[in-house]
């Protein structure tokens, strides 16, 4: 299963450039673990996933790099149409699409409590969902996503930003566990029947990753 480690410090608000931290230690997981996803989707897929996050990470880190002084929520934007257009096939938009919606929660607030920082990653699933019917069971990125979301739901807003993203993290990775028991009703997958049981599926391990990568951040900070 995907770990997260640490414990976490318990402050009551996040930054800006903490959460820049989070991209930044989200990337490095995806990095870690690329060959992984590669692995996973030569399996269930074209074997290509693992390439496709590199390069939606590359992109993200670099549009970042170069809007050093840039509000966050342009940051945000401004990735997620990179990301779309490095990552292509189907993890491109839906990824992209992802950061673009975190960016659209945030209003002029330099501070975000835990409120908002879950509402900041509830809106980019919201805006992914808009370009998939993929629900809990389907085998898919959303299985890790949906859990998190959930997650986050039932705390409430008093809860330390770190402590939500510990637990989202923890949901997520036990969802993109799961998966390894369920048959893939998108994407090539479908068409491999129970030749994908006991393999988790690479989507939901990067989403899975990705929140990971929030969490340590915070538990870094």
């Amino acid at each position: 299963m995907i770990g997260t480690t640490g414990t976490p410090h318990m402050k009551d608000t996040v930054n800006p450039s903490q959460v820049t931290a989070m991209l930044r230690t989200a990337a490095g997981q995806i990095r870690a673990r690329h060959q992984l996803l590669t692995d996973l989707d030569s399996v269930t897929g074209d074997g290509d996933h693992g390439t496709a996050m590199l390069r939606s990470m590359d992109a993200l880190e670099q549009t970042m790099d170069a809007m050093p002084e840039a509000e966050l929520k342009e940051v945000l934007a401004k990735s997620g149409w990179a990301v779309m257009s490095a990552a292509g096939g189907s993890t491109g938009p839906l990824l992209g699409t992802f950061f673009i919606g975190m960016g659209a929660s945030l209003g002029e607030a330099g501070q975000l409590d835990g409120a908002a920082l879950s509402a900041m990653i509830r809106r980019g699933v919201t805006e992914m969902q808009k370009h998939t019917q993929a629900r809990i069971g389907d085998k898919t990125m959303m299985d890790a996503l949906l859990p998190a979301v959930a997650t986050l739901e039932q705390h409430d807003e008093s809860t330390p930003p770190a402590r939500l993203l510990q637990l989202a993290a923890e949901s997520a990775a036990l969802g993109a566990e799961q998966t390894k028991d369920m048959l893939a009703k998108f994407g090539r997958a479908r068409n491999l029947g129970d030749r994908v049981l006991g393999h988790a599926d690479p989507g939901a391990t990067s989403m899975a990753l990705i929140l990971a990568g929030f969490a340590e951040a915070l538990n870094e900070s």
